[in-house]
Order: C-alpha cells, then structure tokens, then sequence
C-alpha cells in the first residue's frame, strides 16, 4: 500500500520525524579521563533511553551504562491492540540484545538517587560514575490528585507504564463479559500520550458491539474538548459515528474522590457507579528528578539541547522533561538521539553553543490514534524554535479515521521498533 506524502508519512518521512535535530548544539568542553572513554549512564529502558543509548554505543567513543530494573522493553504505544484483545502481549515486547551486542553495559536495577557534585547515580546496591548523564526516567502517577486512589490502586491500574497494560486488560475483560459500566477518566494535561484515553474508549467499545456487551464506557474528561486540540473534531466524529451507542462522553468533568469498596467515583458532576474503572491520573517526572533537584512537577531543561537548566552534564528527555514538546514515544526516541549527537560532539570538541536567533528543528513525533482495529486517526507533530524564544509546533492531522492510517500505525511501529532494537 502507498501513502500520500501530504498526509501519510512514509517510512522516509517517519525516521525522517524521528531524527530530527540530529546536529550537534551542545555546550560544553571535550571531557578526558586519561585515555579512557567518557562514561555516559543512561537511566531508563524506554523510547528516550534507548534511542541515546544506541546512538551513544554504535559511535564507539563513550562507555554506555544502561540503568533500566526490567530484562525488556515494552511499547505502550499501539499497546492498546494488546488490551482490546486484538493481538498478545508478546507483539509489543522486544529484547535489549541488539545494545548488549552493541557494548551497553545494562545494570538491571532503578535508579535511586543523583550526587550531582560527586556525578554518580546510586542504586540499591551500587553506586555509578558518569561524565555525562542522559535521564528517560518516565513518569510517575499523582495518586494524592485523588483522594481514594491510593486505598484501591490494586483494583484501579492506570497501565500508562510498561508492563502495566496486563493490570489494564484484566479489567477490560471482566467489564466485556460482565456488562456495566466502565470509567475512563482523562487528567487534564500535560500527561503522556493525550490521545490515548480516547484510544482505548474506542478499541473497548469495538469489542462491546462484536461481543454484544450490554452497557456503555463513560468517558469523563477534566478538559471541554478531546486534547491535544488539533485533534478535537476527528476524534468527536469517530465517537458519534461509530460508537454512539456504547460511549457516553463528559467533557468538563473533574474527578473528586473515588471509593474503590463502593464502586463509585465522585466527580463535579454527581456520583457515577462503575462495573470497572480505568483513571488515568496526573502524572510527573518520577521522584528521581526532584530529589537531584532538576526540576518540581516536570524536569527543566533548555532547548534545544535537553540539559539540565541547573547541570550541563545532565540531560533529560521522554516524557519527565517539562519542555512543551509533546510527551510521545517518537520525540522522546527523537530527544534521545539528538541528546547522544550532542554528547558526541561535545567528547569530539566540536560542539556550539547555538546563537541567539538561530533556527533549528526540535524531535518531531508522529502517533497515531487507532478506533478499531483496521482504521485509525494519523497526528503528525513537527516542532522548531529560534534559539532564545518558545518552540513553534505545527500539527498535521487526519480530517477523520480512516485505513490507510490503520495501515500507517502498524508500520510506524515496525519501522521504529526496528530502529530502537532491531
């Protein structure tokens, strides 16, 4: 199948997207450690981390450290085919042997804390030296944003991590084949991937219609419209086009407490009793960022170059920096190569410090929003800034779902999965 080039990327196009910003703009001086290679400890396994960490060992010029606690990588993106039962886990899951054979030293183990004095990140059993430091630590849920939350987490899993899409599913086929109510509930943002919520409203209502489920998904939504905006009337229009039977959707609704004994979530707008339940709460940077004192809710960096705005030989990319770059997969992957490219030139002596004015491109993204299984919504998100001011970002959407972007998504996951670990 082809694509037009004006709405659906080609492979060209989508590593095209993922690459961008690939010219070296760090500041810095070339670090030496009487003959040995720079050291670089990467923390986090994910888009972000991996894409630095492959970047970083296929160069040969530094020793990589790879920090990530689980012996896998798993996608959340497309991972919502996983919990509506289209395909199995194991589609999503891809080993760390392509880094392993590329030299990465991978410590399976989480990063505890940061001694950015001494530059060493502590584990539970370790401490490791680094010149430069590349976090992709992810994100972490705000449970007190709910009161409640905390009592029933092991009966309301969030699966926005990780290997946490299992816990999800669970809930999805009890609701499929008991019939009811289930929540969906969306934060008001900035929280990774905003299309997802709504992704997996549409992907569970499918399996309601083929299953014959008797019930309906409320959909609560702490914003007035489906975020991010661009992206508002092609998801409003799949949702009253394909599934107005089984959604029913609150916008403006905050969440107020939930009682997980009682099945009930208190929202503004009345209480709401539900079979089963999936709040996607709050997020931030993981607890890691504000005990290193990077940064609050979300860590500070500079553009373009990702550094820590308080340490240079500190980077942060994925979805725990607090640029307004979009927190997804593909500009995290982007982010990360881009953080490797600049830590090369800066160990090569070649880096700059961009001048105030100058133009460059910033990690574009491209995801994609499935609402069944054959067709979905294509969001193609490219970014630049003139050094010294905001980033500019240009969203090019599909004007509805259709199967050409169906397509689109598989190969986008492909295409990357083999550009991460292929």
């Amino acid at each position: 199948m082809t694509h037009n080039d004006q709405t659906h990327p080609t492979r060209r196009l989508i590593l095209q997207a993922g690459a961008a910003g690939l010219t070296a703009l760090s500041a810095g001086c070339a670090t030496s450690i009487s003959g040995a290679k720079p050291r670089v400890v990467v923390v986090g396994g994910g888009w972000g981390g991996i894409g630095a960490a492959r970047a970083l060992a296929e160069s040969g010029k530094v020793a990589v450290t790879l920090l990530e606690p689980n012996e896998g990588f798993m996608s959340c993106p497309l991972s919502v085919l996983y919990i509506a039962g289209h395909q199995p886990a194991s589609d999503f899951q891809r080993s760390y042997k392509t880094l392993d054979d590329l030299g990465v030293r991978r410590v399976r183990e989480r990063a505890t804390g940061i001694d950015r004095a001494a530059q060493a990140v502590s584990t539970a059993t370790q401490k490791l030296a680094y010149d430069f430091l590349v976090l992709s630590p992810g994100v972490e849920y705000m449970e007190e944003a709910l009161p409640g939350y905390a009592e029933g987490r092991d009966q309301l899993p969030v699966g926005f991590r990780a290997f946490e899409q299992s816990a999800v599913k669970q809930q999805v086929d009890m609701f499929l084949s008991q019939g009811g109510n289930l929540v969906i509930a969306a934060p008001n943002p900035p929280y990774r991937c905003p299309p997802a919520p709504y992704e997996r409203a549409f992907l569970i209502a499918e399996q309601m219609k083929l299953r014959g489920t008797k019930g309906k998904i409320i959909l609560i939504d702490a914003n007035p419209n489906p975020l991010p905006q661009p992206i508002a009337k092609p998801i409003l229009h799949a949702m009253k086009s394909l599934y107005a039977q089984q959604i029913e959707y609150l916008p403006s609704t905050d969440m107020q407490r939930v009682d997980a004994g009682r099945k009930v979530l208190t929202t503004n707008m009345g209480d709401i009793s539900y079979t089963a339940a999936n709040i996607i709460l709050p997020m931030r940077a993981p607890a890691l960022i504000r005990q290193a004192g990077l940064g609050e809710r979300w860590a500070n960096v500079k553009l373009p170059t990702f550094q820590s705005t308080v340490d240079d030989k500190i980077y942060v990319v994925g979805d725990a920096q607090g640029s307004p770059l979009s927190k997804s997969g593909h500009v995290a992957f982007g982010a990360g190569q881009q953080v490797a490219s600049n830590i090369l030139a800066t160990v090569a002596g070649k880096s700059q410090k961009p001048e105030i004015g100058t133009v460059v491109s910033l990690p574009g993204g491209i995801c994609w929003a499935k609402v069944n299984k054959v067709d979905a919504i294509m969001i193609n998100v490219s970014s630049s800034m003139e050094v010294g001011k905001p980033p500019k970002t240009q969203f090019n959407v599909d004007p509805q779902h259709n199967a050409t972007s169906g397509m689109g998504a598989r190969e986008w996951g492909q295409s990357m999965w083999r550009a991460m670990l292929g």
